[in-house]
């Protein structure tokens, strides 16, 4: 499949399948309310349309009262980019960019309770869950429905510097 950076049909390919389908934390990058630039690991779950991650707003159950800083930053700018890659050289690198939704939900998103049991194990998934399970919960669900993908392997794939 010889598609350009950028072209959405590159989330089709077998690297990209695999990245986002790996308990590899995806890379968010952002820019903060002070206008510097952000980045932090999180959990993600792929639906086949939107890169879903998502933060507590309110979890009394594990201490959390009050919500995440980067919910206010993402509201006021939406524009993102998403890197999941693997360490092993040479890397295979899926990079997203885009805008953002978010939605509070009460209790756990969703999308967020499978990517714990993808990321912790079914028994450490649902000890997660369980951990947050209270009347108060409140999550913030943050979809990400890319607008343009890039694709790195550094065999068939490389970056435009080096003549990809």
């Amino acid at each position: 499949m010889d598609l350009p950076q950028g072209d959405l049909k590159l989330l089709e390919t077998d690297i990209a399948r695999r990245l986002l389908h790996s308990t590899i934390p995806a890379r968010l990058a952002y820019t903060s309310t002070d206008g510097t630039p952000r980045i932090l690991s999180t959990w993600f779950e792929w639906t086949g349309e939107e890169l879903v991650m998502a933060t507590f707003v309110l979890c009394p159950p594990i201490g959390i009262t009050r919500p995440a800083g980067r919910l206010r930053a993402l509201r006021a700018n939406p524009d993102v980019a998403v890197t999941i890659d693997t360490e092993p050289q040479p890397p295979e690198v899926l990079l997203m960019r885009g805008k953002v939704e978010i939605t509070e939900v009460a209790g756990m998103v969703p999308e967020q309770a499978r990517a714990a049991r993808r990321f912790l194990g079914e028994e450490g998934g649902a000890g997660y869950v369980s951990a947050a399970d209270h009347p108060d919960t409140r999550m913030a669900r943050i979809a990400l429905r890319p607008a343009w993908v890039g694709l790195l392997d550094f065999q068939t794939r490389l970056p435009g510097v080096f003549g990809g």
